[in-house]
């Protein structure tokens, strides 16, 4: 989120990208990692994603940090 101090089409690309590179990452890091480890890491990424959605987040789009591929969020819906 701090890439929205750049600017909203900035902050929208950072903020996707470091999803992205979460999600990467862990599918090809975890492989070295005892299993357990890897089960608990899925479930609190997963969880995170699911809030997200819950709450009504998406992916950022370059307007601003309100529009995301869900729709807007907020208190101008």
């Amino acid at each position: 989120m701090l890439g929205y101090l750049r600017g909203p089409r900035a902050g929208a690309a950072f903020y996707n990208l470091g999803h992205i590179c979460c999600c990467l990452g862990f599918s090809q890091s975890l492989r070295s990692w005892p299993v357990p480890t890897r089960r608990i890491v899925a479930l609190i990424w997963f969880g995170h994603i699911g809030v997200d959605r819950l709450l009504g987040y998406g992916l950022k789009l370059p307007g601003g940090f309100q529009e995301t591929h869900l729709g807007r969020i907020g208190r101008n819906r």
